[in-house]
């Protein structure tokens, strides 16, 4: 019996070692080494084992001249595995640690990336979605991270995109105010609903969901009783949009329990889903290796 005993235990001990021996962990693995195997998990898209090597070099070597480069490339090895929350917390914690670092820039836009596609499932990343109808925090933070890249560093090379991505966002939460406003519609809010369409003219102009506030507005006050500001903003829509489908040939305003929002599948798809593409992966070994 005690032999046996042994002999699993001398099983499980080659196991153990076989199975450190094969990890990123092995103490022969000079930072360099550790770095490129790094790198080499990122060009197979191996996400995960990437994460694992930059993690283990900061952890042995975090005052390495590889050592604030793998803060920055776990970023982008997080946001390309999914992980758009540790993304964040990784780049939050880059600027926190680096504010004056020549490439904060970089953390500033890959925070404001994985926010713009936080709460998106699995599916939504391949098949368009209407991101209108889901919770708009992460949208707001993902504006407001891109305001402060351009703030800070209005001549980022990440500056123009960051620029084109807070128009869509703009435009996604326009949309979102619509929606909120045909929710308060089948809720009989209507003094809520003309609320959210004035909300959108005020705060969110020259976005493709103007009409539809404007539609919004006319229909909450009708049924509200309030004819003088139902004729306003129908003037302002006839005017400008005399071809939205709440208003008839002749201009009058077809009455609807909903605003019917506007745009086809693939304009849904441009504001968000259309422009998914690789981000630009942090590289700057040059300086790592001096």
């Amino acid at each position: 019996m005690k032999a046996v005993v042994k002999v699993f235990a001398l099983l499980f001990i080659s196991i153990l070692v076989a199975g450190c021996a094969s990890g990123p962990d092995r103490p022969e693995m000079s930072e360099r080494e550790i770095y490129e195997a790094a790198q080499g998990y990122l060009k197979s898209k191996n996400f995960s084992l990437a994460v694992d090597n930059l993690q283990l070099l900061e952890s042995r070597y975090p005052f390495g001249p590889y050592a604030e480069q793998a803060q920055l490339e776990i970023i982008y090895a997080y946001y390309r595995g999914g992980d758009n929350e540790a993304a964040v917390a990784a780049a939050d914690r880059f600027v926190r640690l680096h504010p004056q670092h020549p490439k904060v820039d970089y953390a500033y836009y890959m925070r404001g990336l994985a926010n713009y596609t936080e709460g998106e499932g699995f599916l939504e990343r391949f098949i368009p979605t209407d991101m209108t109808q889901r919770d708009p925090g992460s949208t707001i933070q993902s504006f407001d991270d891109f305001r402060q890249l351009l703030q800070r560093f209005p001549d980022s090379e990440y500056a123009p995109d960051a620029k084109a991505r807070m128009v869509q966002l703009r435009n996604r939460l326009a949309r979102y105010e619509i929606n909120v406003a045909n929710y308060y519609f089948k809720r009989k809010a209507y003094l809520a609903a003309a609320n959210r369409g004035r909300y959108v003219i005020e705060n969110l102009p020259q976005t493709p969901a103007i009409p539809d506030a404007l539609a919004v507005m006319v229909q909450a006050y009708l049924l509200l009783e309030m004819n003088d500001l139902a004729d306003q903003s129908l003037m302002v829509l006839r005017k400008n949009y005399p071809n939205h489908p709440s208003l008839d040939k002749n201009g009058n305003f077809v009455s609807q329990v909903g605003i019917d929002q506007e745009g086809s599948l693939l304009n849904k798809a441009t504001l968000g889903l259309l422009d998914r593409y690789e981000p630009p992966k942090f590289d700057n070994r040059e300086e790592a290796e001096k």
